[in-house]
């Protein structure tokens, strides 16, 4: 098949765009930034999910659509709910359309486990906006759909939109980890690669308008996962915890409001959560050597 990955230059999706290639289908990257990961036989177009032109145009001839475009941290969602709404809703309604026009077999879309919550802020609220006009514009235009909900992606090409990275460049450049709640907060990590090779493994037919939770199997506190860098790290780290109300973040679940049911899918087998952290340590660590050197 033929598949274009919008966002396929960042984290998730560049990694989504080689197990496409490894699955054996065609595959254009669409982002605002040309890809650093780019491999052969993926085609690069430059262009902007706001520009209905440009998306109509990078679509036609494609019979998968996955989109991974927009703004993907919480944090700045708290900041500019504007530019968060304006990308994440009416650049996917721009996909959805042009999709439609295109004859696309399968929509897949990535959202979050914070569609699940009252917390995630305008992050949240576009996920599940555009959650729901998936719903609604599908159906009626002959497109079968996946819903992608993801929880914390970690691993390399992160940046620090993601949370773990943020933590390893801290614990690496300044000796010490500044932790915004007590600890107590617990997530399900699942390694980047994992989640691309099941989120191309969902273009199976058992998948059509599904909705998929994609997590980890391994629970972690984040004391756990501060100490665990710590030890890493051979205690040469300092952590400090502020034991603030983390704004607009879940603390246990996510499971407080309730959108339509998703299936939980796991990778089996999957990649350790230390070791996966040890390899995106390791990369991050070569990362300020060379900002050092520039």
């Amino acid at each position: 098949m033929n598949a274009i990955v919008f966002g396929g230059s960042g984290f998730l999706g560049s990694y989504v765009a080689d197990e496409l290639i490894e699955a054996g289908h065609q595959v254009t990257v669409f982002d605002k930034n040309e890809s650093r990961y780019l491999q052969a036989g993926q085609t690069m177009v430059v262009g902007d999910i706001l520009n209905p032109e440009s998306v109509r145009s990078a679509i036609q001839g494609h019979d998968v659509v996955y989109n991974f475009a927009g703004l993907a941290d919480l944090n700045a969602s708290i900041d500019d709910p504007v530019r968060t709404l304006n990308l994440n809703v009416f650049g996917n309604l721009n996909l959805l359309q042009a999709a439609k026009e295109a004859n696309v077999k399968r929509f897949v879309y990535a959202s979050t486990v914070y569609v699940f919550s009252s917390k995630g802020s305008y992050y949240g609220i576009s996920k599940r906006t555009s959650e729901q006009v998936i719903e609604e514009f599908c159906p009626h235009n002959d497109i079968d759909f996946t819903i992608v909900r993801y929880g914390s992606v970690y691993g390399k090409r992160a940046d620090r939109q993601n949370r773990i990275y943020r933590i390893l460049r801290q614990a690496l450049e300044s000796k010490k980890i500044v932790f915004e709640g007590n600890g107590e907060e617990e997530r399900e990590y699942i390694h980047v690669q994992d989640a691309a090779k099941l989120s191309v493994e969902i273009l199976g037919d058992e998948f059509k308008n599904q909705r998929i939770i994609l997590t980890g199997v391994e629970r972690f506190k984040y004391s756990q996962l501060l100490e665990l860098v710590k030890e890493m790290l051979e205690g040469k780290v300092e952590i400090e915890y502020l034991n603030e109300d983390y704004q607009g973040h879940y603390t246990l679940t996510p499971y407080s409001y309730k959108p339509k049911t998703g299936r939980k899918v796991i990778c089996n087998p999957y990649i350790d959560f230390g070791q996966g952290l040890l390899d995106t340590l390791s990369e991050i660590h070569e990362d300020i050597g060379r900002d050092a050197h520039q």
